[in-house]
């Protein structure tokens, strides 16, 4: 039997795959927010679109591209969440405080909640 820990300190060893299970970890949390950065993006482009070409005929044109847009950052974003919390229940953190999946879940819905609110701006708010 092979021992993490040695009688005079008594500290737990962490184990190399141990380790690598942590970088795993930290992996997929830069993952979500690369994920999140793209889902931001897509509401910039949208908001952009939707500002440069307002003028454009017929009027619902930009509007539907603009909302293509910004549906398309809430589905990137909640696809990002399931994918990291799958990684989160799957790993078991060593020494790395990892994130919590409701962190996760609380982005999301900030960033889908935010596009939302946008769409409905695009839509409702009259045009100048």
């Amino acid at each position: 039997m092979q021992r993490f820990y040695r009688v005079s300190d008594a500290k737990p060893r962490i184990s190399r795959t141990d380790l690598a299970e942590d970088r795993t970890i930290l992996a997929n949390e830069r993952t979500f927010a690369g994920w999140t950065r793209t889902s931001l993006g897509c509401i910039a482009l949208g908001l952009g679109f939707h500002a440069l070409f307002n003028s454009m005929k017929p009027e619902w044109a930009p509007r539907l591209i603009a909302t293509a847009f910004l549906l398309l950052a809430a589905l990137i974003v909640w696809l990002a969440e399931r994918r990291a919390a799958a990684v989160i229940r799957r790993l078991n953190a060593h020494i790395v405080v990892t994130a919590r999946k409701m962190n996760l879940f609380v982005i999301a819905a900030c960033v889908s909640f935010g596009a939302a609110g946008l769409i409905v701006a695009i839509w409702f708010l009259p045009m100048r």
